[in-house]
């Protein structure tokens, strides 16, 4: 039996009595995936810090970005505080080696891995690889907890080309793909051995990419033009897995009116204030995300990724619920924007961050983005060049409180670039 299939059939026995993953429409039956662990509480408390840890695809600063800009602007009560530590062609190895210089020395009360992408070596499962995978991600996960961290453990995603840059790497990308499951489920059992967490970012890519491509063709990569390094779709779906692992509802407020008698109800980082008749002013705490428009057929844009992750409804919901009008439609204004609704949407609730996703709010959530952006940059130019250069060799704690320095400016930044939005909701009945 050849090494590669041998491997697979011990993979295989070893699932054992495992509930396994349902297999996706269009996904062939050669992917048996363990089920993944769904989070069971919020694991986020207030006051956080933040470790985002992982290779090149975390040092791009895209699915990290997103999950700092949604903590600042959909979750400020959490006063979450994030930074982003990617490492270009890191194994979880090699970040076992550097945690303590890099990343423990900042104290973080939780993190996020995503390693296994280097860790596969770019060839057809083997056993061997994948418990020296196991070893060292076990490493990573007991560094952590015995600093007071708690975890989420995250699995690499898809992988959709042989990468000619590895000049070892051999087999094809479906081979390679299958070996990248064998360590998402080893994962699996890493997170249930050591109590904690998982974010399964390889599932949802893998079921996602067989159904872009059917519908799409397989110009859409969302897995990035190299079939490696994902563009914004894959990062949303990235992004998205871990939000579900740190438990968040994806709750950002209700508003509630009842518009013959104009009263008003709001909850959960929304307050609303009612001017005249079917005019009212929302004070937004939590702020949705609002991204700029683009082709959810085309893979590097961030409207392919929300639409694949269903990213408004899940974590993006700011609720919007009216009872007492008599006609069939109203039109709803919230800000310069205008759509006409059925009585019963707006009775059952509408998701104005869905429905108006370039909406009033979004000047507001444009400051975090870029503040958030800023400060990533300079996260990785820290860690990579500063406590990597000459004057770190001589003296390295005097180049880290130098840094931090600079460092705090781009969080002040963060901190000032965040208000409460004040907008105006509008009522018209369409008779």
């Amino acid at each position: 039996m050849p090494r590669f299939f041998a491997a697979l059939f011990l993979a295989a026995v070893s699932l054992g009595a495992r509930e396994r993953q349902p297999l996706p429409p269009g996904v062939p039956d050669t992917y048996v995936g363990h089920l993944a662990p769904e989070p069971k509480t919020l694991l986020l408390q207030k006051g956080d810090r933040y470790a985002i840890c992982g290779d090149s695809i975390t040092e791009q600063k895209m699915y990290s970005r997103l999950l700092e800009a949604y903590l600042a602007a959909a979750r400020p009560d959490l006063a979450v505080e994030c930074r982003q530590y990617g490492w270009s062609g890191e194994t979880a190895a090699g970040f076992a080696g550097r945690m303590k210089n890099d990343v423990l020395r900042f104290q973080p009360t939780i993190a996020s891995t995503c390693y296994g992408m280097n860790d596969f070596r770019y060839v057809p499962f083997e056993a061997a690889i994948g418990e020296d995978y196991r070893k060292n991600q076990t490493k990573v996960v007991q560094a952590f907890k015995s600093a007071g961290a708690r975890v989420v453990l995250g699995s690499s995603g898809t992988i959709h080309s042989v990468p000619p840059w590895v000049k070892s790497a051999k087999g094809t990308w479906e081979l390679l793909n299958l070996s990248l499951l064998q360590f998402r489920n080893i994962g699996i059992e890493i997170a249930e051995a050591e109590q904690v967490a998982f974010a399964d970012v390889y599932w949802p890519m893998l079921a996602k990419g067989y159904e872009s491509r059917a519908k799409f063709g397989d110009t859409f990569k969302l897995e990035g033009n190299d079939g490696v390094h994902p563009g914004w779709a894959g990062h949303v779906m990235m992004a998205t897995a871990y939000l579900k692992a740190l438990g968040l509802d994806g709750d950002l407020g209700t508003v509630e009116i009842d518009l013959p008698t104009g009263d008003v109800q709001a909850k959960n980082g929304q307050a609303a204030t009612r001017l005249d008749y079917g005019t009212y002013t929302l004070r937004s705490e939590r702020l949705p995300c609002a991204f700029e428009p683009g082709d959810v057929a085309k893979d590097n844009t961030l409207a392919a990724g929300l639409a694949l992750s269903d990213f408004q409804n899940r974590f993006n919901r700011l609720t919007l619920k009216v009872v007492g009008v008599k006609g069939a439609q109203v039109k709803v204004s919230w800000g310069e924007q205008s759509k006409v609704f059925t009585v019963a949407d707006l009775a059952r609730g509408i998701n104005l961050a869905a429905e108006f996703p370039q909406g009033p709010t979004k000047p507001a959530f444009d400051k975090i983005w870029k503040a958030v952006g800023e400060k990533q940059a300079y996260e990785t130019k820290q860690i990579k060049t500063l406590f990597r250069s000459k004057e770190a060799k001589a003296d390295l704690e005097a180049v880290v409180k130098a840094s931090e320095v600079e460092h705090a400016k781009f969080v002040a930044a963060l901190a000032a670039a965040y208000a409460p939005a004040e907008t105006v909701l509008k009522f018209a009945e369409v008779k």
